[in-house]
């Protein structure tokens, strides 16, 4: 799955699933841009795993949710690597707090949508432009967005759902300019947002519910990522992939 020579800007890439995307792609050769928000050294650590396997490689800070910070992004990754991107994935998201209906109020509700849907539509929005030649977008739905989520979890599955349809919407307008877009549905996957969210008797059920018998690691996200960005997935699009052991959906 060589992506020798191609540009990849991942969204949320300096920790958990982003960071195994991001060395991943830049495994497969590509030059990797790591957008980050607030943690700083753990970017720093990810574009350092990915010069020790001589890849190329920036950090930009940014707020997804912000158009002028996403312009700003767009920006640095021209100046680095040139007027073109082949590969875009929008890992950043986020749950933030379990809250039931009487406990939403306006603030979460902008933030939960505008996290998780909103980066998506304004990253692909100012980065279509440079998606040119066959260019790929991945975003990052959640196995949330097919089952309405756990306890709490309302406005993340909606927001997810949103990413879902928004998905199958850009495959078809971005298509006929040879543009793929595909999403990822996570199921319980090991990294530092269950950490946060879920509890241990949640996380021992979900995984001993799955015909695997365990978690999903980061890394075979990545794995998927990583096909779906090559030339091998070149007539797959408008797919919301479910990842996530072979748990049954209720």
């Amino acid at each position: 799955m060589s992506l020798k020579g191609k540009i990849a800007v991942v969204t949320g890439g300096s920790r958990d699933i982003g960071r195994a995307v991001s060395l991943k792609l830049a495994k497969e050769g590509a030059k990797v841009v790591v957008n980050y928000l607030n943690n700083y050294e753990d970017a720093v650590t990810t574009a350092k795993l990915i010069q020790k396997m001589n890849g190329e490689v920036i950090i930009v800070q940014g707020d997804v949710t912000k158009l002028d910070d996403i312009k700003n992004l767009a920006a640095k990754t021209v100046a680095a690597f040139g007027n073109k991107v082949d590969i875009l994935v929008n890992v950043a998201g986020g749950l933030f707090a379990r809250k039931s209906i009487e406990d939403v109020d306006e603030n979460f509700y902008d933030l939960l949508m505008n996290v998780n849907f909103k980066s998506c539509v304004f990253m692909t929005q100012v980065f279509k432009p440079y998606l040119i030649n066959g260019g790929t977008i991945i975003n990052f739905a959640s196995q949330a967005s097919r089952d309405g989520g756990g306890p709490g979890a309302s406005l993340y599955a909606a927001s997810k759902g949103a990413v879902s349809t928004f998905t199958r919407a850009m495959a078809k307008e971005l298509g006929p300019q040879g543009i793929r877009v595909n999403a990822l549905n996570p199921g319980m996957i090991a990294t530092k947002f269950h950490d946060d969210f879920t509890n241990d008797e949640v996380r021992a059920k979900v995984a001993t519910s799955t015909p695997l018998r365990r978690e999903g690691e980061a890394e075979e996200v990545a794995d998927l990522v990583a096909y779906l960005a090559s030339e091998q997935a070149s007539f797959v699009t408008g797919n919301n992939i479910d990842i996530n052991g072979g748990l049954a959906f209720s």
